[in-house]
């Protein structure tokens, strides 16, 4: 099974202070025992880092996952429809690009704890969602 992960889930596995960080964490086990394969975006890079309280900590979580897990790009055709989709659509432009990108790279689901997430065709899932399956 390929994966996407959001930005929210990874800032809540980094952070253990946030609400969501043991969920989290049991997701991430759950991914590693069933060896399934990870995929974010590039750009998720800088939000993670950019939204970080340890810096530090996330630069160290980069350097592990860098060559386990797929960091995609967008791509000039992804982003033009990502914005025509958004202006249409009056969507949030960050989860549609994230969505497609998801597609583009054959995921099977897209997991965010974010409740109004777009939909572009892919299975989209809560953690707990995930877990609960």
């Amino acid at each position: 099974m390929k994966i996407f992960l959001d930005v929210n889930i990874i800032l809540d596995f980094l952070d253990t202070n946030r609400v969501r960080h043991d969920i989290a964490s049991q997701l991430f086990k759950v991914i590693n025992l069933n060896h399934y394969e990870l995929s974010i975006s590039e750009d998720m890079l800088t939000n993670i880092f950019y939204i970080s309280q340890d810096k530090k900590q996330t630069l160290r979580f980069f350097k592990t996952i860098q060559h386990k897990w797929n960091i995609t790009h967008f791509g000039k055709k992804l982003v033009k429809d990502a914005i025509d989709l958004s202006l249409e659509k009056n969507l949030d432009l960050e989860d549609v690009l994230q969505c497609l990108c998801a597609k583009k790279n054959s995921c099977n689901v897209l997991i965010t704890n974010d409740k109004k997430f777009y939909d572009c065709g892919i299975k989209i899932q809560t953690a707990n969602e995930f877990l609960d399956a």
